[in-house]
């Protein structure tokens, strides 16, 4: 690969396909609450979810597990805007490394 064409993470970008974004959600928890328990909820209320904060963050694209990380504050952003920094990825075998 000829260093003209790679992008800022060092991968050919020359490619239609490669300049295609997709969106990747972050999920920090799960809740399992009651119907009940969810129409009696307000403004202000509580939902606990199933994770500590020191707990990794999962990456999906779609439905597929890509990585796993740990929320922090991006640096040089706008004040208090979030970011990932990864801890593990997929493998090709679809493990986490």
């Amino acid at each position: 690969m000829d260093n003209a064409s790679a992008g800022p993470s060092g991968v050919d970008d020359t490619h239609p396909l490669q300049r295609i974004p997709i969106e990747i959600s972050v999920t920090v928890g799960k809740a399992r609450p009651l119907v009940r328990d969810l129409l009696s909820l307000g403004e202000h209320a509580v939902l606990p979810l199933d994770k500590r904060i020191e707990d990794p963050v999962e990456l999906f694209v779609g439905d597929r597990l890509i990585a796993r990380g740990e929320l922090q504050e991006l640096e040089g952003g706008e004040h208090g805007q979030l970011a990932v920094r990864l801890t593990e990825v997929v493998t090709d075998k679809g493990d986490l490394d």
